[in-house]
């Protein structure tokens, strides 16, 4: 048995509790609502609490907290099931499951009115108007919306038309009319019969009725073209498409399957998803997924029946069939649980089970998602501590030189944001003012150019600098941004090759990071990323200046023709191995004889 130091109170409060269906609440020591639950027999289920070890340390945790026993006695376990869902939802009680649904369901409304309006709204007004929903999708709601709009042409103005007022010509045609998307009953261009006729038919089309709605249109084009009106039979024969065309989208299972709701449950540790589908004249007309985070020992029937409570309250869902993955305790009079084996109904659970599986592996990638970017501002802010920033370093770019013997001098920046690599900002410089291997100086020209273009194109700039070198590289990096007026603006650091020290401008002492670092392992990453983009650049340019010097040896052969042939033969040693002829439909006879000659 559980300890408990109001034991010999609760004991009491247990003892008096009635053998009926009912909704009990327990209290901590101040009084607030910790857990609220249902019952079929209250005094069973209450003791149930406290002559027992649970497997569950929370449960266990939460009967010491017990201070407090009070009940509702209800008529049935379905009133019993629907007073705990209202009472969770309002005290929101620390141990209960945590719907994670708080959205607000768009409906369709009817007004009642003369030519009534058809809009969409989140807002339930007793006015007597007809809504039809709530949707639980926005999509399917434009669609429907769309589809009305392009087979019927309805006001959308809120005058307050009467019959008075149009015969004495008191409302007068708007833009709505001359763009052809209204009738304009305000001057009486369509009676209130026809419109009336309109409406009706989009009242079967929000009930599901579509096949009522083209038997109808059917009978009406038959007629009109009896009568050869051609071009208004051939206006409802458009209107049929746009049906048929909704129609063969939504319904994915036999016509019979009517007013059915399906619900399937995925669960992992700390969560359980359940998704729902609404089936009416065998097609879905309404879909939605809901979490429910896990609290304490709530099995997957319980927790599959609480979302069962939720969905059916919040769409106001009065299905009479109900299919489900396993067997429930349904409280509902006259609702029947099936459990499909095969058929159509069980491709309709596939359905469901698919799509609660597609929304849990969204959820754990956004989770994912969510993870890597608090990771990336813990990193963040450790590199601020460790480097002495103002700022977080969230851009970062690193440089680099690259040259041998001074020949083809290259430089290379690298750009890192958020601790990973950003290769779209990288960028290539090719040396052009330095002469021989200078690193100093070579990095003073790189850096004044690539800053010097960023102000004149008032791009962003970096929150740090990280030069590849020691002092002297760091000095030269200094200069040039001295000379743009951005010294002290952006934090500037070295880092020297073999001990991995790193330099501040104007500390002639080195900082020495522990090896197992993560503000070390991102200034290194960022160093051998440098070092790589300028290392194969400087080869591809070493490789263009082979090709060149030994191609430009041949007399008559200039640039371009150089150009064409190794854009024709790739390399060197494909134009030695090329024949006369080959190289003559390249660059033509001559040139191809001074080719074919130096080589052979």
């Amino acid at each position: 048995m559980i300890k408990n130091k109001n034991i010999d109170h609760l004991k009491s409060l247990i003892s008096a509790l009635p053998e009926e269906p009912g909704v009990y609440q327990f209290f901590d020591e101040n009084s607030t609502i910790i857990y609220v639950g249902k019952a079929k027999r209250l005094k069973r289920r209450v003791a149930s609490y406290f002559n027992k070890l649970h497997d569950n340390a929370k449960t266990n945790i939460m009967v010491r907290k017990i201070s407090e026993i009070r009940h509702i006695v209800v008529n049935s376990e379905e009133d019993a099931l629907l007073l705990e869902n209202n009472l969770i939802k309002k005290h929101q009680p620390r141990y209960n499951v945590l719907l994670k649904d708080d959205k607000s369901f768009p409906w369709i409304c009817i007004k009642k009115e003369n030519f009534p309006r058809v809009f969409v709204t989140r807002n339930l007004v007793k006015d007597g108007s007809e809504y039809f929903g709530p949707y639980t999708s926005v999509k399917m709601v434009r669609t429907l919306m769309d589809m009305i709009r392009s087979l019927y042409k309805l006001r959308t103005c809120n005058l307050s038309l009467n019959s008075e007022g149009i015969l004495n010509g008191k409302f007068k045609l708007c833009l709505e009319y001359h763009i052809g998307n209204c009738k304009a009953p305000c001057e009486g261009k369509i009676n209130q019969e026809e419109y009336n006729e309109t409406i009706q038919a989009i009242r079967n089309i929000l009930k599901g009725n579509i096949r009522m709605v083209t038997s109808h249109l059917k009978e009406k084009m038959t007629d009109l073209a009896v009568e050869y009106r051609f071009e208004e039979a051939h206006a409802i024969k458009e209107k049929l498409e746009l049906l048929d065309k909704y129609q063969s989208k939504s319904t994915i299972v036999n016509p019979s399957i009517n007013n059915v709701d399906v619900y399937s449950i995925l669960e992992d540790e700390e969560s359980a998803y359940v998704n729902f589908l609404k089936v009416v004249n065998g097609a879905i007309i309404q879909a939605h997924t809901i979490e429910l985070k896990k609290k304490i020992e709530e099995s997957k029937e319980d927790l599959l029946l609480i979302a069962i409570t939720e969905i059916r309250q919040k769409i106001y869902s009065t299905a009479k069939e109900i299919l489900v993955p396993f067997e429930i305790d349904l409280p509902y009079t006259g609702v029947k649980c099936l459990i499909p084996q095969r058929g159509d109904k069980r491709k309709l659970l596939d359905l469901s089970l698919r799509n609660v599986k597609y929304y849990r592996l969204e959820k754990l990638k956004q989770g994912e998602k969510s993870r890597k970017q608090s990771n990336s501002d813990r990193i963040m802010e450790r590199m601020k501590t460790d480097l002495r920033l103002k700022d977080q370093p969230i851009h970062i770019e690193c440089f680099d030189n690259s040259n041998i013997q001074g020949t083809n001098p290259v430089a290379s920046c690298v750009v890192f944001r958020n601790g990973r690599p950003y290769k779209k900002d990288y960028r290539h410089f090719n040396i052009k003012t330095v002469v021989g291997a200078n690193d100093f100086a070579s990095m003073e020209e790189i850096i004044y150019r690539r800053y010097k273009r960023l102000l004149d194109e008032n791009q962003t700039l970096p929150q740090l600098i990280v030069i590849d070198g020691g002092k002297g590289q760091l000095g030269a990096a200094l200069n040039s941004l001295g000379k743009l007026d951005l010294r002290g603006k952006i934090s500037v650091i070295g880092i020297a090759k073999k001990l991995e020290e790193i330099y501040f401008p104007g500390d002639p002492y080195p900082l020495y990071l522990d090896k197992n670092s993560e503000t070390l392992k991102i200034i290194q990453h960022l160093r051998n990323e440098s070092h790589r983009f300028a290392i194969t650049f400087h080869r591809q340019k070493r490789s263009k200046a082979f090709i060149g010097s030994e191609l430009d040896k041949i007399d008559g052969i200039g640039p371009k023709t150089v150009q064409k042939l190794i854009q024709r033969f790739k390399s060197v040693d494909n134009v030695k191995k090329a024949t006369l002829s080959e190289i003559s439909e390249e660059i033509g006879s001559s040139k191809a004889l001074s080719v074919w000659k130096y080589f052979n």
